[in-house]
């Protein structure tokens, strides 16, 4: 689970010091707005080729 958690990073020079994903300026709160959305995981991963699964999964750990 930590591993998980470690996906998500926090830099106050970046997007406002808002949690991001893996460093890169994909907010969490962009991922999290995806999926009240309705949209799939698989969806999301299409829509933004960066991610990967298990930052989906770290998404919803940290929103947790």
């Amino acid at each position: 689970m930590s591993d998980l958690l470690q996906r998500i990073t926090i830099n106050p020079k970046q997007c406002g010091g808002r949690p991001c994903i893996r460093g890169m300026r994909i907010r969490v709160s962009d991922v999290l707005d995806l999926f009240a959305a309705g949209l799939s995981a698989e969806q999301i991963l299409a829509e933004m080729p960066d991610l990967e699964a298990n930052d989906l999964q770290a998404v919803l750990l940290y929103a947790s």
